[in-house]
């Protein structure tokens, strides 16, 4: 069984690109679950955000969901890590790093969503587009503290699922998409120091940084 997780925070495209995938390996005839997020369902059902002390219950019925889920490929669309992330964001408590970073170690294909897709409201759960980066922030700090390995996951529509599926396909030793010549090459872009690749995410990432601060 392979377990993938997919990490970011608010209007990253994360639950839009769980579905997606789900459904491309599933056509392809992979027996393959999605588990939803369950920060937002519990935010929807509750008709608000959750206080300090229910993060730790959210994060853990997350994991416990994740576990639970029986397929030759499980999506998690998020992790007890994202909520880890809002937990130190919005109350200071860093309490569930651990055992969030533990839950994250289980996961075998570990993929961040890059900041390269539009911030959109949607008029409930969602604050801003710089909440979106601090959690983005707070999710790189802990996953490379913890030498958690992850792929940064960039591209609109189609290149995105494409990006996403090459991951999976190198996870699990086998061709999903024959067609794609980036595939074909091995061309997955995966957490590094240093390259000279142009799209790189350091790339994308400086050039954020040099905006803030010009």
């Amino acid at each position: 069984m392979l377990s993938v997780a997919l990490l970011g925070g608010e209007s990253s495209g994360k639950s839009t690109l769980a579905r997606q995938l789900h459904e491309a390996l599933a056509a392809q005839g992979l027996a393959t679950a999605l588990v939803p997020e369950h920060l937002r369902a519990w935010c929807e059902a509750a008709g608000r955000a959750p206080l300090a002390h229910e993060q730790a219950a959210i994060a853990a019925e997350q994991t416990a969901l994740i576990e639970q889920a029986r397929a030759g490929v499980v999506i998690a669309d998020t992790t007890a890590l994202v909520v880890a992330a809002y937990s130190e964001h919005y109350f200071g408590d860093r309490s569930l790093w651990p055992e969030a970073i533990a839950a994250q170690r289980r996961i075998g294909l570990t993929l961040l969503m890059g900041l390269d897709l539009p911030w959109q409201s949607d008029g409930f759960f969602r604050e801003s587009p710089a909440v979106r980066e601090a959690i983005d922030a707070l999710l790189r700090r802990e996953l490379q503290a913890a030498g958690v390995a992850y792929q940064t996951i960039y591209g609109q529509g189609p290149q995105r699922l494409r990006a996403a599926l090459a991951a999976v396909a190198t996870a699990l030793g086998r061709d999903l998409l024959p067609d794609d010549p980036a595939l074909r090459e091995g061309r997955g872009r995966w957490q590094c120091e240093a390259c000279s690749d142009p799209e790189c995410e350091h790339r994308l990432f400086r050039a954020l940084i040099a905006r803030r601060s010009g």
